[in-house]
Formats: C-alpha cells, sequence, structure tokens
C-alpha cells in the first residue's frame, strides 16, 4: 500500500469534516486608523477655536480697558476744570481785596483812585492807532507777514491784536510813535518793577540818551529824558535780578553769592531817591541840577554805546572831581600861599560824591550798574572793558 495515497487520503477527510461553511462578515462602521490629513484638519479646527476665543477675551479686556481711560479722562477732566474754577474765584476774590485795600490807601493819602477796567480796556482801545495816517486796521496774518519782514517777532505773550498793531506802527515810524508817547508821560506804578516809578518807560530802541540835556525851560524835553533813565535802570535791574535768579542754589549759599544779593538790594535801595528826583524833574528842575545831571546823563549814554572805559572815567570825575585838596599846613604866617584860592574851588571841579550821603550812594550804586551792563553786555571792543 501507498503510503503517500494513504496520507492524502486521511487528510482530505479530516480537512472536509473540521471546516464549516464561512459566515459573512459583519460590516464595520469604525476604522482603526485614521488619515493625515483627517489629523491635520481635526488639529487646524482647534487651534482655530482656541485663537478664537483668546480673542475675543482680549477684545473684551480692551473694550473694557478703554472704557476705564475714558472715564478716568472724564473724571480728570472734571477736577481740572473744578481746580481751574476755584483758582479763578480765588485769584478773583483776591484782586478784589487787593483793590478794596489799594482803594482805601490812595482814600486815606488823599491820591486820586485807579482807573477801573473798563476805563483801562477803553484807554487800550483808543490808545490802539496813533496819529491819523495809523488809523487803518490790519488783519492778524498781513501783520505777521510784516512783523516778520522788520525781523520782529510776530506775537509777544499775552500780546492782544490792538497791542500788536500798536508795536508795529511803533516799529514802522519811530519818531511819531515817539511823539505819541510824550502826550501822556506818566502812568501807575507797577509792583512787578524793580524800582515802582510813575514815570511811563520807553521801549528800547527809543532808550538812548541824547547827547545834550534839554533846557530846563523844556519840560515835554525834560520828562522824555526823565523816562528814558529810569527804563534804562530798569532795563539793567531786571537783567541783574533774572542773572541772580538763574544762579544754582549752592552758590546763592555762598558768602560770594550772598554779597552779589546784598549788592543788588542796596544799589535798589539807594537809586530810590534817584527815581523820586527824575518823577519831579520836569516840573522842577532844581531837584537835579544840571551839573549833576549831565554828567549822569553822559554816563549813562557811554553805557548804553558800550564804551564802558569812557563812562568810568567820567564816573571818577563826577565822583572825584578835579579839585584840589588840602594836605598838611595851608596857611603859614601872614602870607598867602601861591595858588591857594584853588583850595576848595566850586564849580566843575566840585567833586559831587563828597555832596552829601545820598549823592555819594546814588553814584556808587550807578558805577555798580555800569559793572554788570559789562557782563550782561559786553563791548564789541575789548579796550573798553573796565578792569
Amino acid at each position: 500500500m501507498d503510503f503517500s495515497k494513504l496520507m492524502a487520503a486521511q487528510i482530505a477527510k479530516t480537512s472536509s469534516q473540521s471546516s464549516p461553511s464561512p459566515a459573512p462578515a459583519k460590516p464595520t462602521t469604525t476604522s482603526k486608523y485614521l488619515k493625515r490629513s483627517e489629523v491635520e484638519a481635526a488639529r487646524e479646527a482647534a487651534y482655530l477655536a482656541g485663537q478664537a476665543a483668546i480673542e475675543s477675551q482680549r477684545i473684551a479686556k480692551a473694550n473694557q480697558k478703554r472704557k476705564q481711560e475714558d472715564e478716568d479722562a472724564d473724571r480728570a477732566r472734571e477736577r481740572e476744570a473744578k481746580r481751574m474754577r476755584l483758582a479763578e474765584e480765588s485769584k478773583r476774590r483776591q484782586q478784589e481785596e487787593d483793590d478794596r485795600i489799594e482803594k482805601a490807601r490812595r482814600k486815606r493819602l488823599g491820591l486820586p483812585e485807579l482807573p477801573t477796567a473798563e476805563e483801562l480796556a477803553q484807554k487800550e482801545a483808543n490808545d490802539a492807532v496813533g496819529p491819523e495816517e495809523e488809523q487803518e486796521d490790519i488783519p492778524d496774518e498781513e501783520l505777521f507777514t510784516k512783523l516778520r519782514e522788520m525781523e520782529e517777532p510776530i506775537q509777544l505773550f499775552g500780546e492782544t491784536h490792538a497791542q500788536r498793531l500798536r508795536r508795529y506802527y511803533r516799529l514802522k515810524n519811530p519818531v511819531s510813535s515817539l511823539m505819541l508817547i510824550q502826550e501822556e508821560g506818566y502812568t501807575t506804578p507797577n509792583p512787578s518793577d524793580p524800582i515802582p516809578t510813575t514815570l511811563l518807560p520807553v521801549p528800547e530802541v527809543d532808550m538812548l540818551i541824547p547827547s545834550t540835556i534839554p533846557p530846563s525851560s523844556s519840560r515835554s524835553g525834560r520828562l522824555l529824558l526823565a523816562r528814558q533813565m529810569t527804563s534804562w535802570l530798569t532795563l539793567i535791574f531786571r537783567a541783574w535780578s533774572s542773572a541772580l535768579a538763574s544762579r544754582d542754589p549752592t552758590v546763592k549759599i555762598t558768602l560770594s553769592g550772598q554779597q552779589a544779593t546784598n549788592s543788588y538790594a542796596q544799589a535798589l535801595s539807594h537809586l530810590t531817591p534817584l527815581y523820586r528826583k527824575l518823577e519831579k524833574l520836569p516840573s522842577n528842575p532844581s531837584e537835579l541840577p544840571d551839573d549833576l545831571l549831565a554828567p549822569i546823563c553822559k554816563l549813562i549814554r557811554l553805557a548804553q554805546e558800550r564804551r564802558y572805559v569812557d563812562a568810568n572815567d567820567e564816573y571818577l570825575q563826577v565822583s572825584i572831581g578835579k579839585a584840589a585838596w588840602p594836605i598838611g599846613v595851608t596857611m603859614v604866617g601872614i602870607h598867602e600861599r601861591s595858588a591857594r584860592e584853588k583850595i576848595g574851588e566850586q564849580g566843575k571841579e566840585k567833586a559831587h560824591i563828597m555832596s552829601d550821603e545820598s549823592t555819594r550812594k546814588m553814584l556808587q550804586s550807578i558805577k555798580r550798574c555800569l559793572s554788570f551792563a559789562q557782563t550782561r553786555w559786553p563791548p564789541e571792543d575789548v579796550g573798553q572793558l573796565m578792569g
């Protein structure tokens, strides 16, 4: 019997008995594996949803912050408006109190009453125009152009259109503007000035003192001269005060800093009598004699021209003079010595600094003003610098 045939028959019989008919496979709804595109799409959708939520939260926070900032700004504006209103009310009450005190003081001293704000405004409006050829009003745009062409500032701090127009006509015609200023000559003292005075200040372009003083019979000429002198001295004191105030605090407390401050205060005190004399000079020429007025005017004119060495020589001339001073024994025996009559001679050789204490202090204070003017407005010629 063939063994291979027998094994084949047995295997066929066994396989036919143990293998039933195959059942149909059940359909599946889910897959065990996912495509890469499906994973990327799901991840992108989740990322976009998260970003949308973050953006919505950011917008909500920004809106809330903007609303809070607007509310804070509104409250700040309300506080600022309230502060300004209270400051204006306080300033108005203080001004009313000052006016009441000043009115009572002037009434007690028998002085004329001060003009009201309406009268000052009307006066300013009337003064805004000059002579007949200056009646035309100029718009601001055209006025700015004209001032630029004249190399002048187009607008000063707190300057109105009327004041600007008046300044333009003064610059355009200095002679007529100076004549217009001379019509009044006096004003109410300004408490903010270093030395308050009733003399009306002149513009800086008109401060140059004439080489010869006007005669005592010319009241308008003496009035203009007095105003020029006080205006120049006030200009010096203002620049001097600004220079002292701009120093470092550590410099102010030093010995030299305190001495500089004391020199300024002393000059103000010693030149106040000169201001009072100049106020009375137009109506009473004897307040300041010509032999003292002329050298002082020459001294100030030389300082205005920045000729400080010449001004110092003039100061020595007016303070020391050329009079012969007695030294030692002046009379021996019964015979008169040679040139004895020159001792104590009066006239131009008299030393004004020896006249009285007030004159000495006044001349020394003018010399201090010269020393400061030399540092504030140095000369172009180095030879005109005082030692």
